[in-house]
């Protein structure tokens, strides 16, 4: 059976220095949500977050920012989760994934996080169950794993790369509905189908990270 989500986070790290950083696409993307179907977000410092509630596709839940940073995400959304008794499988992250090229988009449903301490600092939170669902967005890899702290937090993309990763998380509304309502089934099966990226428009713009991926194609290294 079907387990709808009542909780949509989006991480990344606060202030304005990171806004537009590959970090903080999990972030953006919430808050594209926000504005596309008229939830407000305000700050609630109860909750280290940036909070507002609303239907999206006949859904009633909540979109969450954290407003600490990216270590330590699950602060945020285990507060969240408990005031409000919201399971895990209620649960959709959406966060930064190396793994994956700018202009990919994949679904997770529980498991491992990859050496995302965001990741890990929410399943800690959330009495270390792995349950919860996540929204890898790709931003790509700078072909060595010593780079990938600068190139997450310190880097401004291109363009044309944020513009890839934005229309990438455009869902279509069909996907959005079954995700909202926790068909992962049918919403993985229609995302996942088309395995090629969405590039950036042009190859000057391009990120570095659209033409290297980790060596061992997981993200595991990236630790940020």
């Amino acid at each position: 059976m079907a387990t709808a989500l009542k909780l949509i986070a989006g991480l990344g790290n606060p202030g304005a220095q990171y806004a537009q950083t590959r970090h903080n696409v999990g972030a953006v993307w919430v808050r594209a949500l926000a504005q596309q179907f008229q939830i407000s977000l305000a700050l609630d410092s109860k909750f280290k977050a940036e909070i507002g509630r609303g239907t999206i596709l006949g859904q009633d839940l909540r979109l969450m920012v954290p407003t600490t940073f990216m270590n330590n995400s699950g602060d945020a959304i285990g507060a969240v989760a408990h005031f409000f008794k919201i399971q895990p499988d209620q649960i959709l992250i959406a966060h930064d994934e190396v793994a994956f090229e700018a202009g990919q988009v994949r679904l997770k449903s529980g498991g491992g996080e990859n050496g995302h301490n965001g990741l890990k600092s929410v399943r800690a939170r959330l009495g270390n169950q792995d349950g919860y669902n996540r929204l890898r967005i790709g931003v790509g890899h700078p072909g060595n794993k010593n780079l990938v702290n600068a190139y997450l937090t310190q880097q401004t993309p291109p363009a044309a790369e944020r513009e890839a990763v934005a229309a990438a998380g455009d869902l279509p509304m069909n996907i959005l509905g079954d995700v909202v309502a926790g068909r992962w089934q049918s919403a993985m099966t229609a995302l996942h189908t088309d395995e090629t990226p969405k590039q950036p428009a042009t190859s000057s713009g391009a990120s570095p990270g659209a033409q290297a991926k980790p060596k061992n194609g997981s993200g595991e290294d990236h630790g940020i």
